[in-house]
């Protein structure tokens, strides 16, 4: 058995790797190399010629990245710091759809974003916006969790969850919160029929209610109990309702519901057993990114297992990074981080497309005249 402390320094030297060359002169480093065409660092040449090809370009566009989100903020610093490049970061509470609108309106500038983080739905439906990568590490991601060429391959993700007040004592079931406390107490992070996160939040609770992935149904139902019983809020979700108290049970991602991020002590995070609904985001390379060999370095360090690598940075932001079960596997993993995430019980789903599409189309048809 290979030692987690073997790998941890294994995984210091490997980030050190991707640094070395940070001091030297990147005059005709690229070696004439186009880096928008290059599927992978040993295809360019090595991690060397990428790092010095992105510090001659000097600059990395993003976008959509709130620096509280996943922790992008300590994300954009670091590369920063390891790399001396300047990270643009552009609307950072933009959507997914945003981002492609950008890529496009923007084409052929210096400002067009160089990298997407985008959601499922957004990332299959413009494929032909991107350009195939594969990070070193590819061997270590899911194959159903990315794209076989490397145009999107999904980062980040987590589950869905339920988090409350403490002043609630302990939910152990979603069948508690038709009890007579929870009055106007649920809330969603907004309408499902056009927030993705609450969509999830429904189905969450169909899964709970014994239904499948494949509708949606029971989870109205369940929220239609809940306005019968006068216990939904129609109120939507925010970091400042959960902290004035008036939304204090709360459905969403869990890693946009730790005490953490909430800014609330008092708060306690509940996945329900064998509803385990995933989902993850999606990195992206824009084919005609401006700042091409900055954003392939961007993909190694984001998929990086280094202590100090994008996995593990994810993860210090409550964010469950793709390749978490290979570096559990093999001690790379901050097991601080990994330990402070609430517990899963029960195999994950992850939708597919058409469910995803089929539970939108029953939502917009039915969720109206449940909660009304």
């Amino acid at each position: 058995m290979r030692s987690p402390f073997r790998y941890a320094l294994a995984g210091l030297a490997a980030l050190a790797l991707l640094a070395a060359g940070c001091g030297s002169s990147p005059s005709g480093s690229s070696g004439g190399t186009n880096w928008s065409n290059v599927t992978s660092a040993a295809a360019g040449g090595g991690m060397s010629k990428l790092i010095a090809a992105a510090k001659k370009e000097g600059t990395l566009n993003v976008i959509a990245l709130p620096p509280t989100w996943a922790n992008y903020g300590t994300i954009i610093s670091d590369f920063e710091k390891l790399y001396g490049i300047k990270v643009v970061s552009a609307l950072p509470d933009g959507s997914s759809q945003q981002e492609v609108d950008a890529v496009k309106t923007e084409n052929g500038t210096a400002k067009a974003p160089d990298v997407l983080d985008v959601g499922m739905a957004v990332a299959l439906a413009n494929t032909n916006l991107f350009a195939p990568y594969k990070v070193a590490t590819w061997a270590d991601i899911p194959t159903a969790q990315k794209d076989p060429s490397g145009q999107w391959v999904q980062d980040y993700g987590g589950y869905m969850a339920v988090g409350y007040s403490s002043k609630f004592g302990t939910i152990t079931s979603l069948s508690q919160l038709l009890g007579p406390k929870f009055k106007n107490a649920v809330a969603l992070n907004g309408n499902p029929t056009a927030a993705n996160a609450a969509l999830n939040g429904v189905m969450m609770a169909s899964l709970a209610e014994g239904g499948s992935a494949s509708s949606i149904a029971q989870g109205v139902n369940f929220f239609h109990q809940l306005k019968v019983k006068g216990n939904f809020s129609p109120v939507q979700a925010t970091g400042a309702t959960v902290k004035a108290g008036t939304t204090p049970v709360v459905f969403n991602w869990d890693y946009l519901n730790l005490p953490s991020y909430v800014g609330v002590t008092n708060w306690k995070v509940f996945i329900p057993p064998n509803a385990v609904l995933g989902g993850y985001y999606a990195q992206a390379i824009n084919k005609d990114a401006p700042h091409p060999a900055a954003a392939r370095l961007w993909e190694e360090f984001l998929y990086s297992q280094a202590p100090a690598g994008g996995q593990n940075l994810w993860l210090d932001g409550g964010a469950r990074p793709v390749e978490e079960a290979a570096m559990t596997a093999n001690g790379t993993i901050n097991k601080a981080a990994a330990a402070k995430l609430p517990p899963v019980i029960g195999t994950p789903v992850f939708l597919t497309e058409g469910q995803a599409t089929a539970a939108a189309n029953y939502l917009a048809a039915n969720w109206a005249k449940a909660v009304s």
